[in-house]
């Protein structure tokens, strides 16, 4: 009975109107800056923004895959450190088996890497 009680739809209502509330908020101040706020249009404002700095040439010019490929093993192997924090945060319950299963995950780690060196993926001379 007391579970009943804690999922009735009427204990949601405090979330519904913080939320409707929320949304109304952000509503009312868009349309606020729309209608209350300055409209002077201009060739500057117009123009598209580049950080900054002006645009010269053509985007489209040819860039070397090397830049891609260090971004893509970055994102690769910073992604396979992250799996290393539940280990360290659980190593004394997980025990061997726990510790035989990192060593497998580092050795995995160590070979792709190894692999990367010796195609010189990190090689910018080439």
């Amino acid at each position: 009975m007391l579970l009943e009680t804690m999922n009735a739809p009427i204990n949601y209502l405090p979330i519904v109107i913080q939320l409707l509330v929320a949304i109304g908020f952000v509503a009312v101040m868009m349309g606020a800056t729309h209608l209350l706020g300055p409209k002077r249009i201009t060739s500057d404002k117009l123009a598209n923004f580049e950080c900054g700095i002006e645009e010269e040439g053509n985007a489209r010019q040819p860039m070397s895959v090397k830049y891609f490929l260090i971004a893509i093993l970055f994102v690769l192997f910073d992604v396979e450190v992250i799996f290393f924090y539940p280990y360290a945060v659980n190593f004394k319950s997980l025990g061997w088996e726990g510790f035989l299963a990192v060593a497998m995950f580092v050795g995995f780690f160590v070979i792709g890497f190894t692999y990367i060196i010796k195609k010189g993926a990190l090689n910018w001379e080439e």
